[in-house]
């Protein structure tokens, strides 16, 4: 974790809720007609990646080491990698075995794959082929019994981290020795064979210290960062991490001015938690950017592999890096976290609970890392689109909400707004059938006809 940071003095007013949230708005009874079909936009204009924030694209420039038309371009490539990935994904099936993006524009798509055969249906959809002997199921089944023989080891915390590289097509266990390593995976007893070992003295610690990424203080205690503005029913709140409160935890502003009180918490196990805040606080979808100015928050669709992602904190404010690994399993000191994103952005205590972001779209909120954002290090995010489902959350967005009255489906897997769908789940709509392409949270403006770079048409 990084971990929570003794409260301190901070801005006067708690700048709003970064908002992650596709929230599901229904049209008014006087709603005009929705204009004629245009044409069917592209997965960057879905997401909004071809319209970035200043605050993105300069942080990009900075910490990735960009031109201005690199990481425009960047943005834009990565938002349609993810729904070429999305389609491939679904068509290998369970010879699927990961995907990711190179480059410095993200121009390069990679997608894995355990038969050989698949490499032509790659290719035409403009990836590279990579052949391989493991699917994605399979070493995530490998990784399982690695973090269930960390659980029983006595000295978990000398192997601290594990995750899948789909890039090398192995699991990785992260151990302060060799030895630590092989002990963990005798324990375990898989093969050595696809695993691969990474030796560090680094041990990820909880990083702790309402716009996104804004300083919040605990029972006049610790210190962390919002996340995401949220709603439930009525009530308005933030996203945040789970080790920053446990509910009923009281929440103040960097003033001591009142703000809310946590309604729920996870962790260990995961690493969220969401505040309820009284009515003097407004929810907003943004996030705190570069030299203070906001990014807004436009959906929470799932950044792949190799994407860029930004994360704003209330200690060492807006930083940029790239997403490493997803579904990695961390050993803090307090206990066991499944199911994080590890990333090359920086964060240092008191940036926990803040807000990452890929372009427009809410990824999670901070964890945990090591080293600081002097020297550089590593972080660890919890994804967003988890908290929303676990606590039945709805993410506060500036996308705008179409108008047009929804279908009256009465299948049982009927698509609906505010509801998580993950990357291969099938609904119908207007009594098609369509399938998940890209993990994200529905919203009125994304119903599946219009949106090929989230749904797939069966």
């Amino acid at each position: 974790m990084v971990g929570r940071h003794p409260a301190r003095t901070g801005r006067a007013a708690l700048v709003a809720i970064a908002a992650l949230a596709l929230a599901a708005v229904h049209p008014a009874a006087d709603a005009t007609p929705p204009p004629a079909p245009g044409p069917v936009p592209s997965a960057a204009q879905t997401l909004g990646a071809d319209r970035p924030s200043a605050a993105m694209l300069q942080a990009l420039q900075r910490d990735l080491k960009l031109t201005p038309a690199q990481a425009t371009a960047r943005l834009v490539n990565e938002a349609e990698a993810g729904a070429r990935a999305g389609r491939l994904r679904n068509t290998l099936g369970a010879h699927f075995a990961g995907a990711w993006v190179k480059g410095s524009t993200a121009s390069e798509l990679t997608v894995a794959t355990t038969r050989a055969a698949d490499a032509s249906a790659i290719r035409a959809q403009g990836a590279k082929a990579a052949v391989v002997s493991a699917s994605l199921s399979d070493l995530r089944s490998l990784k399982t019994k690695l973090d269930q023989a960390a659980l029983r080891a006595k000295k978990a915390a000398d192997t601290p981290v594990r995750y899948v590289d789909v890039r090398t097509n192995r699991v990785v266990v992260q151990a302060t020795s060799r030895q630590a390593a092989d002990a963990l995976i005798k324990a375990a007893g898989v093969s050595t064979k696809r695993v691969a070992v990474r030796v560090s003295k680094e041990r990820p610690r909880a990083l702790a210290d309402l716009v996104g990424g804004d300083a919040y203080h605990i029972n006049n205690t610790f210190r962390c960062s919002i996340g995401f503005s949220v709603t439930k029913g009525d009530q308005n709140g933030f996203a945040s991490a789970g080790h920053c409160g446990k509910p009923g935890d009281t929440t103040t502003d960097p003033n001591g001015t009142q703000q809310g009180t946590f309604q729920a918490s996870t962790f260990p196990g995961k690493d969220m938690s969401w505040v309820g805040v009284t009515s003097g606080w407004s929810v907003t979808p943004k996030v705190r950017g570069e030299g203070g100015a906001t990014v807004d928050v436009a959906g929470s669709v799932e950044a792949m592999v190799g994407a860029s992602v930004c994360r704003s904190g209330s200690t060492t404010g807006w930083h940029c890096g790239t997403v490493q690994e997803q579904n990695a399993t961390v050993t803090y000191a307090e206990g066991t976290v499944n199911g994080l994103t590890r990333t090359t952005v920086c964060a240092e205590p008191g940036d926990s609970g803040g807000p990452y972001m890929a372009g427009t779209q809410a990824q999670g909120v901070t964890s945990g890392g090591s080293g600081d954002c002097a020297s550089g290090g590593t972080t660890f995010f919890q994804p967003v689109n988890p908290i929303l489902s676990d606590f039945g959350l709805t993410l506060v967005t500036a996308t705008a909400q179409s108008n047009a009255p929804l279908p009256q489906d009465t299948a049982a897997d009927a698509w609906a707004t505010g509801r998580v769908y993950e990357t291969g789940a099938t609904v119908t709509y207007d009594k098609v059938r369509y399938q998940c392409l890209q993990s994200h949270q529905a919203q009125g403006a994304w119903a599946p006809k219009s949106t090929p770079a989230l749904w797939q048409r069966l």
